[in-house]
Formats: structure tokens, C-alpha cells, sequence
């Protein structure tokens, strides 16, 4: 059982407004901007001009499986079932929140990998009987469960290489920068959780650790 989160984060530098983005006009007194930083919304955090970060992480043990970058403008839905894939035959369950209602997602991941996908549906959502029928499936005590869980699994993870690294903005500029950037954020948590659970420490409290 795994569960996906996407999280913006801020780009170095200020922000390129979005229809001036569109046009490919940069106002003269724009200084240090990074052109290749993209806008995306959230309900928690409203508009965000910067790179996205994906994570996937295991209910089963508290560590960090996955955390590379994507465009902070990209379908994280998209990312899931691409992230996902060599995991097929590994694990019954994905969960992810309503980025991830749609009815062709989840029954492409049943049909295909045999996995039950996990997310919160729009109840307003229900004029087709597959849609009344996905949202029923959601209900079920056990899928419920889960989804609770992902809220104190994938999310805190996040969090976990925010705070250690200060990801409020990024470091660098450019997509190829935070790409490795990010790649190398998420491997030195990964290594230091490993480390504190050979030892019989929290995996969470290794912010020292890494930083050293």
C-alpha cells in the first residue's frame, strides 16, 4: 500500500506574472526570474509560481520511497500512474487525494495492475452510474481507512524534506537544476531513515542527521 502527494514549491527569484508568461513578455524591471518555473493552484496554498515535487511513500514503514521533481503545472495524476508502474504486482493499493478522481484512472489501475486506487471523489460528480458506483466503493469502511492513513504517511513526508532542506523556495533556478536538486534532497533522507531505523531511532527526527 502506497500513497502519492504533489507539493509546490516556490521558485528562486520573483514571479512571472501568468498572462505575461503566456506572451513571453518580461517586464523591464523583473530581475533574476526563472523562466522555466510554471503556475499551478491548490485549495491549501492558492496560486504558486515554482517547480512541483512528487513523493510516494509506503504505509507499511515510515520512510521517504520517492521524491523527485515535475512541473509544478503537471497533472499529478499523471505522475502517479507513471511512478507507480514497476510497483505492479508489489501492492494492492495507491491512494491519493482528489487530484486523482477520475473514474478512467481507476479502473484503468484495477484493469490493468489489479490495484485499487484510493481517493477522495466530488460527491457532486454523480450523474453517470460508474460514477455512483466509484464513489460507493470509496465509502467502504476499509477504503476510508486508508485514506485517512495517507494523511499522516505521504503528506508528513513531504514535510520531513521541507522543512529539513527549507523548500519554501527553491535553491536554484531552471527545470534540469531542481530536477537534481530534488533527486538529491530525497536520497540523503532516505539514507539517514535507513539509518535511524537500523538503529531503532525515528525516522522523522533526523533533520541534525542530515544537515549534519
Amino acid at each position: 500500500m502506497i500513497s502519492a502527494d504533489k507539493m509546490m514549491n516556490r521558485a528562486r527569484g520573483p514571479q512571472w506574472h501568468k498572462k505575461q508568461k503566456d506572451k513571453g513578455i518580461i517586464p523591464k524591471n523583473l530581475r533574476g526570474i526563472d523562466k522555466e518555473a510554471t503556475w499551478c493552484k491548490s485549495n491549501a496554498d492558492g496560486w504558486v509560481y515554482g517547480h512541483g515535487s512528487f513523493c510516494l511513500t509506503s504505509h507499511k514503514a515510515p520512510f521517504l520511497g520517492r521524491f523527485v521533481w515535475m512541473r509544478n503545472s503537471a497533472n499529478e495524476a499523471k505522475r502517479l500512474w507513471l511512478e507507480s508502474a514497476p510497483y505492479k504486482g508489489q501492492i494492492d493499493y495507491v491512494a491519493m487525494d482528489s487530484k486523482a478522481d477520475d473514474y478512467d484512472l481507476y479502473r484503468e489501475f484495477s484493469r490493468q495492475r489489479k490495484i485499487k486506487l484510493v481517493t477522495y471523489c466530488r460527491e457532486h460528480m454523480n450523474k453517470s452510474e460508474k460514477r455512483r458506483r466509484m464513489i460507493a466503493d470509496m465509502h467502504q469502511p476499509r477504503h476510508k481507512q486508508i485514506y485517512k492513513e495517507r494523511g499522516y504517511r505521504v503528506e508528513p513526508m513531504q514535510g520531513i524534506v521541507k522543512d529539513i532542506f527549507d523548500l519554501n523556495r527553491c535553491w536554484m533556478r531552471g527545470n534540469v537544476n531542481n530536477r537534481w536538486l530534488f533527486a538529491a534532497m530525497g536520497l540523503a533522507v532516505q539514507m539517514h531513515q535507513l539509518k535511524a531505523y537500523e538503529n531503532n531511532q525515528s525516522t522523522w527526527q533526523i533533520k541534525n542527521q542530515v544537515l549534519g
